[in-house]
């Protein structure tokens, strides 16, 4: 008899991104597979899956803190999974994690919880990160197991007392796939030097280091060019201003091209990727940029630090430290075109190696198959 999974998430959108691979491996593994998502026009990976039943969550709003909103999407979720009777559910990002695993638990099946980065309430230590941490510890004994996108983020579940060490499995990210962002000739002598942030608009994504470093380095390499992708995210807490943005489209130091289905153009005419960010699950547009052959720039931290080698595939700098990204940028413009081309080269071996999405897709199955 064919096992049944449900896949749970906050949005359609992180389906269509980030789960496509894992759904194709338990497809070709004759699992049926059932999503549940709130429904946005990403919607569209139906066209890829048509055998996928796809349920609109209605109660799920990512970022509110309404305790009623969440008791109602506890309710959902249980009448749902006791009306499908799926084998496991899966359940990715904090909402479905932990109140997934209440209506999981309480409807008898079996539930694995996966951690796809810690976001803003880990980064910021107020309130939700005091709430959301109470939260999982609460209901971690209603998961099976824990899946992490990086080894520091369960480190820090055990260091925080959330989970047993017996619970927790590592994986690395939810994978790029090779075919599809391929490499595009790198290392060329140009007129300009272009260096790329693309994601969302977020003062934890290092945005603000990112256009400060740009003015740095504009001062003595005006043959340099600093390219933002992306869209600002008025539901997360973090979202630049708009008039700050204003402001730096106004300016002379940033070339904005706002948000983009597909980046992959953009990616190829960059000679390096730059993302700054405080903290990620294992951030996908570096390991894109990678894939593409392109020399990296990104953190020391959590998620980022585990995707290049440091002075061989990119940089590491020091996390809200526009002096120490300036300084990874000038190390980047001393390379020769011979140099910049084999470090995006060694890149690329690297994301073929330990990142490609079929692989990550048989390393998640592997961990729910066994469960």
């Amino acid at each position: 008899m064919n096992k049944r999974i449900a896949i749970v998430a906050n949005t359609t959108w992180n389906i269509y991104n980030f789960r496509l691979n894992v759904i194709k491996k338990l497809l070709d593994e004759k699992w049926t597979v059932i999503v549940i998502a709130p429904l946005d026009e990403y919607i569209s990976y139906k066209e890829t899956f048509p055998k996928v039943k796809h349920i609109a969550l209605k109660n799920l709003v990512r970022d509110g803190m309404n305790p009623w909103k969440d008791l109602a999407l506890i309710s959902e979720l249980r009448t749902i999974y006791k009306k499908l009777k799926p084998d496991i559910v899966l359940h990715y990002t904090h909402k479905p994690n932990i109140y997934g695993g209440i209506a999981a638990k309480l409807s008898g099946i079996d539930s694995i919880a996966v951690i796809t980065g810690l976001g803003y309430p880990f980064i910021n230590n107020g309130i939700k990160k005091k709430i959301t941490t109470g939260l999982y510890r609460m209901t971690s004994r209603m998961h099976s197991k824990f899946i992490f996108e990086n080894e520091d983020d369960m480190a820090l579940f055990y260091e925080e007392g959330i989970i047993k060490k017996d619970k927790g499995r590592a994986v690395k990210g939810c994978g790029v796939d090779t075919d599809t962002y391929a490499p595009h000739p790198n290392g060329v002598v140009k007129e300009k030097t272009i260096f790329t942030f693309i994601g969302r608009l977020l003062y934890d994504k290092g945005i603000v280091e990112f256009v400060e470093a740009a003015k740095t380095i504009r001062k003595k390499n005006p043959h340099t060019q600093f390219w933002i992708v992306g869209e600002l995210d008025a539901s997360n807490p973090s979202m630049v201003s708009k008039d700050q943005l204003l402001d730096w489209i106004e300016g002379e130091n940033i070339i904005y091209h706002g948000f983009q289905r597909d980046v992959k153009p953009f990616i190829a005419k960059s000679d390096c990727i730059v993302l700054p960010s405080y903290r990620e699950g294992m951030p996908r547009i570096v390991l894109e940029g990678m894939s593409m052959a392109k020399p990296i720039i990104t953190t020391d931290t959590a998620g980022c630090r585990q995707t290049i080698v440091d002075k061989v595939t990119g940089y590491l700098v020091n996390v809200a430290d526009s002096t120490d990204l300036a300084r990874g940028m000038h190390d980047f413009l001393k390379l020769s075109s011979e140099e910049a081309h084999n470090m995006g080269e060694k890149g690329r071996v690297r994301a073929l190696k330990h990142f490609n999405s079929e692989k990550i897709a048989q390393d998640l199955y592997d961990i729910v198959s066994q469960t």
